[in-house]
């Protein structure tokens, strides 16, 4: 079988002007405050620019205290401009916090006592 073999025109990977990856890094550091505004400090919220033989990725991704981490990828494309709108990073901060938030309640199980009534 071919599964592993490309016969389609070759992807130049994207590489990232030191404006463009400041400005990536901005919007990470914006989505990681709203994360630290809406989830408690016990959860561990961390992000990174990396580069990937396909190009740069960037990575949002949250620790909650108990439970599997939580993140969210994206990848720049062609000649697009690299940012991430304010309702992207909106969408990500929900998203994100209400995953790992997830992530703790399946963690405990039914068996936990709630901590309030």
């Amino acid at each position: 079988m071919y599964g592993n073999t490309s016969f389609g025109p070759q992807d130049e990977a994207v590489t990232l002007t030191p404006e463009q990856r400041k400005a990536l890094r901005r919007d990470l550091s914006t989505v990681a405050s709203g994360l630290r505004e809406v989830l408690p400090g016990e959860f561990a919220i961390g992000s990174e620019i990396t580069d990937a033989a396909s190009g740069p990725q960037a990575t949002i991704a949250v620790q909650p205290p108990v439970g599997s981490v939580v993140s969210a990828n994206y990848t720049p494309e062609g000649d697009e401009e690299v940012r991430i709108s304010d309702e992207e990073r909106t969408d990500l901060v929900h998203g994100l916090a209400a995953s790992a938030a997830l992530q703790v309640k399946q963690a405990m199980g039914d068996g936990a006592v709630p901590a309030a009534q």
